[in-house]
């Protein structure tokens, strides 16, 4: 009996070993599977990491450049005025200059530290300056090392705007040997004490952070190292799950292994987020720099770079402009483990945790600031470049503005409106208005307003506001008419008596001047000077429409113009921007060149890419267009806008028209002088009376921006077809023909005598 007991019992543990063993096996197989499953996976997961880190291609937005400030030998500036523009440059006073950026003033001397930057003609280290001012004028520049006298320097152009990616995130890209040694142990010190010891991942730092986490319930801290918060910002999302948590460390165990610490460091510094500016997201310690200080990286102090820093942490909650109070808080705790840690003094720590923040209100590169004049960059960019380029592979810009100049437009162009729409009775607003400025001789466009409010462009005026351009017309009919010159020349009697001309539909049309008056007999000088309507359409019609029509496209003009006698007083649709191209060739001497905002493009690396040369697309023979210039200084002296001769009467001659419409619906000016043309147009969005006259609205704000600028009186240096002679003076009425004065002629056609009219 007790056998077969004990042969029962054997039998029956048989089958639970047997179980046993299978499940060992089944448990080994399943372990090896997930094993390869994982090791699969960190395989496929390294390949991706190396793939993207090592392609890796930040999204980079083009970043666009106003002209540089030149200071040179006999440069007219008073020293209050470079003062301001080296602040308005976020140049920081300082007693002593240690680093670019900074400028000091005693007396006449101005001493400044420039910064470097990468010219489209060239790399320009930084340098220690002295200026010296004498009776508003600079009077010697000298390079502080070495003593020599240069003529020129030039200040680091004015970022006026980025053209951002399709993501819209912003990022200043920054090499590793660009970083501040400053910044690099700040970020050690606060946020990896261990980053040059660890291989990614810090386990003490795990091992508390998921005792506290226990404690919480819930993912409270993360234990992460500066790898860590790399692979989170570079491949991951922000949920906090324990599968993400996990991923992070094993991409962080593969970077590591990978890559050095530097090449780590340097992508952590680029991709980091450090704030929010509307929809964009602001992405690495460089652009962070320009963000909240208006300064380049290197020109950080410990204080700025301990703020930054602080931001790792929490950039919303920490937001400088919106919680001062909480950010001062968390950048003196920053500066306070650096002291701790022995990276600064005590005396550092106590002068950088007293002073003030230092954020600037506003970014001064906003995109915002000029937004009329980057519209029309913008549109030239596009003729040259695919749009993807331009958002996304951090070109640089080098524009054509002029910040000084279009300061001046635009704060002109917003104070003579106001003062316009109170004198005429109208609601605050009411009246509209659009500049554009150039150097005539390089087409390059200075400045360009297209809204009274500097900060909108919902509707660019200056580009698409097509309007009727009124007597702005008359200069190409009295060329035109000047291109035959045994016909034609300054003092031709043109009949200025009543007209009446049959239209296409039968209907009789009969042009009026603006006094309701015919003049008889008027010399060709003076009908263009008091810009006579009857004379003019009596000329435009003897020259024929067709000659007309085609001295318009020379100068410039691309849109259709109709072949109607009504173009001879100005019916004819016209953007501002299409004017001044218009303008550009009657002031250059006949060259047209086509208008401009950039000079040159370069990589991201300061490889320039594309220069844009000085392109000449049509001419007028210089006697005609001489002849027209001088006829337009008429108008200036004698003419509609004789105002300017006795209010700007050191900067004659300048030469000029003015322009007005139908029921006085728009008001139209055109100046120049040696290099600076402007175009100026006021009226009304809906296209109701303005009760403005070209000399009443445009050139008052054309005069206005003049008093401040003081362009170069125009030179009337005749071409050699072009002779001078005495002849009754009859640029006004008969009354001044006792007196004589010299006027130019065609050599080859001078006229034997002229009767006074």
């Amino acid at each position: 009996m007790t056998k077969k007991r004990k042969t029962t019992r054997k039998r029956k543990s048989q089958p639970k070993t047997k179980k046993k063993s299978l499940l060992k096996v089944w448990m080994i197989q399943l372990l090896v599977i997930l094993g390869c499953i994982f090791l699969s996976y960190c395989v496929w997961l390294d390949f991706q990491i190396r793939k993207e880190f090592e392609g890796k291609r930040w999204s980079v937005p083009a970043r666009v450049y106003a002209q540089p400030v030149e200071l040179y030998v006999g440069l007219e500036i008073e020293q209050k005025k470079l003062i301001e523009q080296l602040q308005k440059a976020s140049y920081e006073p300082v007693k002593k200059l240690t680093k670019p950026g900074q400028f000091n003033s005693h007396a006449s001397i101005i001493k400044l530290y420039t910064r470097q930057f990468h010219y489209w003609d060239g790399f320009e280290v930084a340098r220690k300056i002295q200026i010296k001012i004498k009776n508003g004028y600079v009077a010697e520049i000298r390079v502080l090392d070495d003593g020599n006298a240069v003529q020129i320097v030039r200040l680091s152009p004015a970022l006026i705007g980025k053209i951002f990616p399709m993501h819209d995130e912003d990022r200043v890209l920054i090499s590793y040997e660009e970083i501040p040694p400053a910044l690099i142990k700040a970020l050690i010190a606060v946020e990896d004490r261990y980053f040059y010891e660890h291989i990614g991942i810090d386990p003490i730092g795990i091992l508390r952070s998921i005792f506290t986490n226990l404690l919480a319930g819930k993912i409270k801290q993360g234990g992460s190292t500066l790898t860590q918060q790399l692979v989170k910002n570079m491949f991951l999302t922000r949920e906090r799950t324990y599968s993400r948590k996990l991923n992070e460390m094993i991409m962080a165990l593969m970077l590591e292994y990978h890559y050095t610490k530097e090449s780590i460091l340097a992508a952590y510094v680029n991709e980091i987020y450090l704030g929010q500016n509307g929809a964009r997201s602001i992405h690495g310690f460089g652009t962070a720099a320009e963000f909240y200080f208006a300064k380049p990286l290197n020109e950080l102090n410990i204080s700025e770079i301990s703020l930054l820093v602080g931001l790792v942490k929490g950039a919303s909650y920490y937001n400088p402009r919106k919680h001062p109070q909480r950010t001062i808080e968390r950048r003196n705790l920053v500066l306070k483990l650096l002291n701790e840690q022995k990276l600064i003094s005590a005396v550092e720590y106590k002068r950088a945790s007293s002073i003030a923040l230092g954020v600037i209100k506003k970014p001064n590169w906003s995109s915002a600031k000029y937004p009329a004049y980057l519209d029309l960059v913008r549109r030239h960019l596009r003729r040259d470049y695919h749009i993807d380029d331009l958002r996304n592979e951090g070109l640089q810009i080098h524009t054509t503005l002029d910040v000084s100049k279009q300061e001046i437009s635009q704060n002109s162009v917003k104070i003579s409106l106001s003062k316009l729409d109170k004198a005429k009775g109208f609601k605050s607003g009411s009246l509209q208005s659009a500049l554009v400025m150039v150097d005539q001789h390089n087409g390059e466009v200075l400045a360009l307003v297209g809204d009274r409010n500097k900060n909108q462009n919902a509707f660019n005026r200056a580009l698409d506001a097509k309007r009727q351009i009124g007597s702005l017309v008359k200069p190409a009919i009295y060329m035109t008419a000047l291109q035959q010159a045994n016909k034609y020349n300054v003092l031709t009697p043109l009949d200025d008596s009543k007209l009446t001309l049959k239209q296409k539909n039968g209907k009789p049309w009969s042009p009026s001047n603006y006094d309701n008056k015919s003049h008889g007999q008027v010399p060709l000088v003076r009908s263009i000077a008091k810009s006579y309507n009857i004379s003019t359409v009596r000329l435009g019609m003897a020259i024929g429409l067709e000659n007309v029509i085609q001295t318009l496209k020379t100068l410039g003009v691309k849109s259709s113009i109709p072949k109607l006698p009504s173009i001879l007083l100005g019916s004819i649709n016209l953007s501002p921007y299409e004017v001044t191209q218009m303008y550009q060739t009657i002031a250059s001497g006949g060259l047209q060149i086509p208008l401009k905002t950039i000079r040159a493009v370069l990589d991201k690396k300061g490889k320039p890419l594309k220069h844009y040369d000085l392109d000449v697309r049509e001419y007028i023979e210089p006697d005609s267009a001489f002849l027209t210039q001088y006829l337009l200084t008429e108008v200036v002296t004698n003419g509609t806008a004789r105002r300017l001769t006795r209010e700007l009467p050191s900067l004659m001659p300048l030469a000029g028209k003015t322009g007005t419409t139908n029921a006085l619906r728009d008001s139209w000016f055109a100046g120049f002088g040696d290099r600076l043309l402007a175009v100026v147009w006021v009226g009304r969005d809906d296209n109701k009376t303005a009760k403005l006259t070209g000399s009443t609205g445009a050139m008052q704000i054309w005069l206005d921006v003049m008093k401040i600028i003081k362009p170069v009186p125009l030179g009337l240096i005749e071409p050699e077809e072009i002779d001078w002679y005495e002849f009754p003076d009859m640029s006004n009425p008969p009354d001044s023909c006792y007196g004589t004065k010299a006027y130019p002629f065609v050599s080859k056609n001078p006229p034997n005598y002229v009767n006074c009219f």
